[in-house]
């Protein structure tokens, strides 16, 4: 019997399939989130979830066995079969349903997950329901089922129309410049929504593995990795492209890739959204997570608007937007997260404001120059360090950096650590012995100082 605690993470559950997640747990924990979610009344009557499901051999099966669950706690569900994570958050939205999402984003094939949340597309976290989710799934909850004549129905629905109509409402495209774009789907569910989404616009769009295969054939669905863009950074070279798009396995993240091949920081593209929402919405907050880069409160404040830091992660992010009323929030990962879209995230929203901003400059205008005025601080990117000890290790660097003058330091999330013109942050991983270390400056030579040091005493410690 699996030991629920090791699948059912922070923030969604994530397992090897069979081995860890198999049909008989998904029954269990759709019968809970279909009690936990708000789906389920005590009469038994009108309740229903949305679900959808990525590209994995494994979707369908765990899919019929969490509906199974849920139909039998009273709760009707509305199956929309493939789909990516944010058009199941449009679902949710857009038919006011909880909802349960089948995938393991990036993860190798034999890996699949659940992210689920409320009614309005509000996330279900550890401390949001998916504790209870785990105690009543630990507790065999789906064989407490009503009688048959009050089991849920279980109906299917294709709502990519309506996803793809709703995104065109939120980012009118039609006006933009004719573009040349190189979409990597890396065999996820980009293959499945950029067709739809893109039908009618001015782009003339090169598709990168746009089959759907859980296997991915061709690399690893996770464009974090630099390794994996390879592909669509000489495709947008040998095309000629505007600029490249790459999508994780789910579609929920994306990455741009310039017309010269260069990978745009999401901190960049951040800052690029957030001036186009402040110009709809006047002195609105944005918010950034404390990895992004310096530019984008510096942008946020010149454009006029509220910049809020916050902690890295999702639920955090959607917390302090529903909290601040922020119009949008940008992470360092390729999260993008819009007030218009249920507080949301969704990387190909991201992608088309990404476009239309292009669209909108005269002919010849490249992506990059569109970009510059925002890439104002040289970043290190992620470096992981394997250590025995993340407490000692982080320690031993607050001891050599906080005495320092004119050296800040404060705990909001991990250690962020600032001088006068660089910072860094410092942060533990919550699954692995290891420290992630994020570092930026005005110049490469103080950012590479900064960052080999803050290295020595942790690799030290280690």
């Amino acid at each position: 019997m699996t030991d629920l605690s090791t699948i059912i993470k922070a923030y969604d559950v994530r397992g090897l399939v069979p081995e860890q997640l198999d049909a008989g747990i998904a029954r269990d924990i759709g019968a809970a989130f279909a009690r936990v979610s708000g789906a389920r009344r005590s009469d038994h009557g009108s309740g229903a979830v949305v679900i959808g499901h990525d590209m994995r051999p494994s979707s369908p099966e765990l899919v019929a066995a969490f509906a199974d669950g849920v139909a039998g706690q009273g709760v009707d569900v509305v199956e929309m079969g493939l789909a990516s994570t944010d058009e199941l958050y449009f679902a949710s939205g857009h038919l006011g349903l909880p909802g349960a999402m089948f995938t393991a984003s990036h993860n190798p094939a034999q890996y699949n997950g659940i992210k689920m949340c409320r009614a309005g597309a509000t996330p279900i976290g550890q401390d949001s329901g998916l504790a209870e989710i785990r105690s009543l799934a630990e507790g065999h909850v789906a064989t407490d089922v009503v009688q048959d004549a009050q089991r849920g129905t279980v109906t299917t629905r294709d709502l990519l129309p309506e996803y793809a109509s709703y995104l065109h409402g939120l980012v009118p495209l039609a006006g933009s410049r004719p573009l040349t774009v190189v979409v990597d789907a890396g065999n996820g569910m980009a293959g499945h929504t950029v067709p739809a989404v893109f039908a009618g616009l001015p782009f003339t769009v090169i598709p990168m593995y746009f089959e759907l295969d859980g296997t991915f054939p061709n690399h690893e669905a996770n464009p974090l990795d630099a390794a994996n863009v390879r592909d669509l950074q000489a495709s947008v070279l040998e095309h000629g492209a505007d600029l490249g798009l790459a999508f994780d396995g789910d579609a929920d993240r994306c990455f741009v890739i310039d017309e010269r091949g260069v990978i745009v920081a999401p901190s960049d593209l951040t800052a690029l959204i957030a001036v186009r929402e402040l110009a709809k919405h006047p002195g609105a907050t944005i918010i950034h997570n404390l990895i992004t880069s310096w530019s984008v409160p510096e942008v946020v404040r010149e454009h006029g608007g509220v910049p809020v830091r916050t902690r890295v992660g999702h639920s955090f992010i959607k917390a302090q937007m529903a909290e601040t009323g922020a119009v949008f929030g940008g992470e360092h990962s390729g999260h993008f997260y819009f007030s218009d879209f249920w507080n949301a995230d969704s990387g190909l929203l991201a992608a088309l404001h990404c476009l239309a901003a292009l669209g909108e400059t005269p002919a010849g205008t490249t992506l990059s120059s569109l970009l510059a005025p925002y890439q104002r601080y040289v970043a290190s990117g992620e470096i992981n360090s394997t250590v025995a000890d993340q407490t000692a290790s982080a320690a031993a660097v607050r001891r050599a950096f906080a005495s320092r003058p004119g050296v800040t330091v404060d705990d909001l999330d991990g250690m962020t650590v600032a001088g006068a013109d660089w910072w860094f942050n410092l942060r533990p991983s919550n699954t692995e012995p290891l420290l992630r270390l994020n570092a930026e400056a005005r110049d490469a030579a103080t950012m590479g100082s900064v960052r080999d040091e803050v290295l020595a005493i942790v690799r030290a410690a280690a």
